[in-house]
């Protein structure tokens, strides 16, 4: 990989996410060389790729270039590759570009799309988990409109103005409160000769509320804005197949859909070589230590969605979210400059900062440690947070302008079908 040999202690890092990125920072100024690993050359902030979906956003807004984020550093690397394999008996990597070996290796690969084996839905409805998904996604929107004004078959026409959402937690709820808004401010007037009014959002949950890792007043409080917006909110529902035209769930109800988006779960991102039974935990995820090993090795730890932690507080592993990815990275940072420097390990302790969702304008929910709250100034507390973890003065700036053109407006002006999408059709 044309990498130079250091005196210092090689660290590898395969992920450049919350979790990546965050380690690499802490890393970066100490004796140690830094290696990071990555198939894509950007980090994706994936709680706002709904809106690069639904036309509120274009991609380089939530992007940014992993480069630029740690240059400046003598000691740090970047390759854009694919790990293939990890071997741990030779502490060495096998990449599409080459090998490599290490001194120690950090795992924070993340989390993929979980179909939980339904081939049917994988293939044939839409996943959100990547700009380049996100892209498809709008694109298939913006294109079934589109051809609805071709047809004159109304049943066909209400399949492709007929949107379904699988999955009750924030993606799913946040998507959907767009296409709502959507459908309101913006296809009446792009889709005069259109009866956009016939256009439908479904969510879909297969447990008794939508978003579950929230608090029941936070579930409550969301169900009603989406129903507000013409949402329509199935609970203890569990979509079972979709052949591209067709959903079938487990109950005598079903829907005729041109658009079904799967946003019902993730596991983990695993590689091979690490993927012996006694590692991993549920969905996938490689067990680890109160230091953030990999269970049965010394030199070798994961950190974020890839990583199960079991503790008291959370026997099941932290939440899949950006906040322990972050935290995780940056108190693995401090243990690898221990482990260097022969101090003791410091045990990780996730410290939860809460939760939120925003279902649409003026409309979202907040849940904090301490307190609990919705509505407008939930709305504003959630763009706040969101463009504080914005990588990047320009992309805090250029997102800031166009939710601030999108409030005044009332538009979104990203509605573009830059790269045409086609749909696998029904067999």
């Amino acid at each position: 990989m044309n990498i130079p040999q250091s005196s210092f202690p090689r660290v590898i890092i395969i992920g450049g996410g919350f979790g990546g990125i965050a380690l690499a920072k802490k890393l970066c100024k100490k004796e140690v060389q830094v290696v990071l690993i990555d198939k894509h050359n950007y980090h994706t902030f994936q709680p706002l790729l709904y809106q690069v979906s639904t036309g509120g956003l274009e991609p380089d807004s939530i992007a940014y270039p992993i480069r630029k984020v740690l240059q400046g550093y003598p000691n740090f690397y970047f390759r854009l590759a694919e790990v293939r394999r990890i071997n741990p008996d030779k502490q060495m990597l096998q990449t599409n570009i080459g090998e490599i070996d290490y001194d120690y290796l950090v795992v924070a690969t993340g989390s993929e799309t979980n179909f939980f084996g339904n081939k049917n839905i994988e293939t044939k409805g839409m996943a959100m988990k990547s700009i380049p998904q996100s892209l498809n996604l709008r694109s298939l929107i913006l294109e079934n409109f589109e051809q609805a004004l071709l047809t004159d078959d109304l049943h066909e026409r209400d399949a492709l103005m007929n949107f379904v959402i699988v999955g009750g937690g924030p993606t799913g709820v946040e998507l959907a409160g767009a296409l709502a808004e959507i459908k309101k401010g913006i296809l009446p007037k792009d889709y005069p000769d259109l009866d956009t009014r016939r256009a439908q959002i479904n969510l879909i949950q297969g447990s008794d509320r939508i978003l579950p890792a929230m608090s029941e007043i936070a579930s409550s409080k969301a169900e009603g804005f989406l129903e507000d917006l013409g949402v329509n909110v199935w609970k203890n529902i569990r979509v079972t197949d979709y052949d591209g035209k067709h959903v079938s769930t487990n109950t005598d109800t079903s829907f005729e859909s041109e658009t079904l988006v799967w946003a019902a779960g993730v596991k983990a991102a695993c590689i091979d070589g690490l993927d012996a039974k006694e590692l991993l935990c549920r969905g996938g995820r490689l067990r680890v230590n109160q230091f953030h090993q990999v269970e049965g090795f010394k030199e070798i730890f994961a950190i974020g969605d890839v990583a199960q932690m079991e503790t008291e507080a959370f026997p099941h592993g932290h939440p899949m979210m950006a906040q322990p990815a972050m935290q995780q990275g940056e108190n693995l940072g401090e243990n690898l400059v221990r482990i260097v420097e022969n101090k003791p390990l410091k045990p990780f302790v996730y410290k939860d900062k809460g939760s939120m969702a925003t279902v649409g304008r003026n409309k979202a929910v907040v849940d904090l440690p301490k307190f609990k709250f919705q509505g407008v100034f939930a709305w504003f507390v959630w763009m706040f947070v969101h463009l504080y973890f914005l990588i990047g003065f320009r992309n805090r700036v250029v997102v800031f302008i166009n939710w601030v053109y999108n409030y005044i407006r009332f538009d979104r002006e990203a509605r573009l079908i830059i790269r045409p999408f086609k749909k696998v059709t029904a067999k």
